[in-house]
């Protein structure tokens, strides 16, 4: 690791700011795209149901590198515009990312107990009303462990953009390798750097989970006591009042 300069160090130092921001610029997409598509999969019509399951299957079953070659070589050519090799990927990465978390909107969504919907009936509530006020906040603490691990595989797959010249991690660790003529170091050290922002996300989601756990009455994991019993439960029946003869 002698070898590797200061101008080489601040080259892959730029290269994880590049794909930080690959990561949250996409990851946003991937979510607005997830919860869109989810929501559009449930919904009542048909034909919303079809247009969204289109997206889902179309997007799930290409390649995500194919598509980004689409969308940055093909695109151009059928609409005259061309986008910035950033914006393929960010488009790219987010549309095929929010096709995955669609499914696992979709998923807690239908787990949500159909007797919690006949509340919100009850309560005279709107179609709209029962899904934002009963059964998202009950669905969302079921999304995150999920939604975590997308949001990793989100994070390995920036790798692709290098492809295009985007000077992420991968692009820049390519430059000090050829630099260098090293590749054990270079290589070892960008999978250090991959793991210390894949375990930072992991442990920032591990908190947004508590929180979503703690917002429905949830004890966390790992952090729930158990109280000793104080006397018999009654089930069934009310219990009799002090002072009733038993």
């Amino acid at each position: 690791m002698s070898d590797i300069t200061w101008g080489l160090w601040e080259l892959l130092l730029k290269g994880v700011w590049i794909t930080v921001q690959l990561t949250v610029y996409s990851a946003a997409l991937a979510a607005v795209a997830a919860f869109g598509i989810g929501l559009a999969r449930t919904h009542r019509r048909w034909i919303v149901r079809f247009l969204s399951g289109a997206y889902f299957e179309i997007f799930r079953g290409t390649s995500a590198l194919i598509l980004m070659f689409w969308m940055f070589f093909v695109l151009p050519m059928g609409f005259g515009w061309q986008l910035a090799p950033m914006w393929a990927a960010v488009l790219t990465l987010g549309l095929t990312y929010g096709a995955y978390g669609s499914e696992v909107v979709r998923g807690a969504i239908a787990a949500v107990p159909p007797g919690q919907r006949e509340a919100g009936v009850a309560l005279s509530f709107s179609p709209a009303q029962t899904l934002r006020k009963i059964v998202l906040p009950q669905a969302w603490p079921g999304m995150v462990p999920p939604f975590n691990n997308l949001l990793i595989e989100l994070l390995k797959g920036t790798a692709l953009v290098s492809i295009l010249g985007v000077g992420d991690i991968a692009f820049g660790a390519s430059l000090v390798r050829n630099a260098t003529a090293q590749s054990a170091p270079v290589y070892t050290i960008i999978l250090v750097m991959y793991f210390v922002l894949a375990f930072a996300l992991t442990r920032g989601m591990r908190a947004v989970e508590r929180h979503a756990k703690a917002g429905i009455g949830q004890a966390p994991a790992g952090r729930s006591r158990r109280r000793p019993a104080t006397g018999p439960t009654v089930t069934g029946a009310a219990a009799p009042a002090e002072g009733e003869a038993r």
